[in-house]
């Protein structure tokens, strides 16, 4: 059990953004209480929170639900994302020195160990947890060094949705899905080391341009 309000909050979080919980789903505070072992207004108070980054939508007398996945919300925030990733990526390229750097290789040595084992074995279940947490750790760091507070938290709200929106869609997680994911991302790391702006740009929208 969690009694830790932010413990409760990151839990959700991350069951809304892998699809355990599905966009639509009805979120019930009395239900998920026990689940937790607190008090119901503490799981309400979580799920306005939830609410104010986009994962969850309140109508008064309705209650809560899982955001809705609809093909105008998965286009609309995958354009969104593009831009402001485009942008955090430019000024980091601009502002990030070494550090960043290194931060940024590191990130993408994980990320694409793990994309490489689920390539080989095409068991994406085992790993879908470890994938998820790397993926957003490795564009994270890419706009880290934007020197933005408010692009950054933005983002992170924006990815979040992305999730969200994305991960409950039927496709094909195989082998192939990640064969070129693993490309993608390298393209991406590569134009970031070498401060090439425009092609960054140009490599983070061909990585989301399938969304679209």
């Amino acid at each position: 059990m969690r009694t830790d309000t932010n413990e409760i909050y990151v839990d959700l979080q991350r069951k809304l953004v892998t699809a355990q919980l599905e966009p639509g789903t009805k979120l019930k505070p009395n239900d998920l209480q026990g689940e937790y072992g607190c008090s119901s207004n503490t799981v309400r108070d979580v799920l306005l929170r939830l609410s104010k980054v986009g994962l969850v939508e309140f109508e008064m007398q309705r209650g809560f639900r899982a955001k809705a996945s609809t093909p105008e919300m998965r286009r609309d925030v995958t354009k969104f994302r593009i831009l402001i990733e485009q942008e955090g990526a430019a000024l980091s390229m601009k502002n990030g020195g070494v550090q960043w750097e290194a931060k940024l290789s590191a990130a993408h040595h994980q990320l694409s160990h793990i994309e490489t084992q689920i390539e080989r074995t095409n068991d994406v279940l085992r790993y879908m947890d470890l994938w998820s947490d790397a993926e957003e750790n490795f564009h994270e760091t890419l706009i880290s060094g934007c020197e933005s507070p408010l692009l950054r938290e933005t983002y992170s709200n924006v990815y979040a949705q992305f999730r969200q929106q994305m991960i409950s869609q039927e496709r094909n997680f195989g082998s192939n899905y990640f064969r070129s994911i693993i490309i993608e991302h390298q393209a991406i790391l590569d134009a970031a080391l070498d401060r090439d702006v425009e092609a960054c740009r140009q490599s983070i929208y061909d990585h989301l341009k399938r969304n679209l």
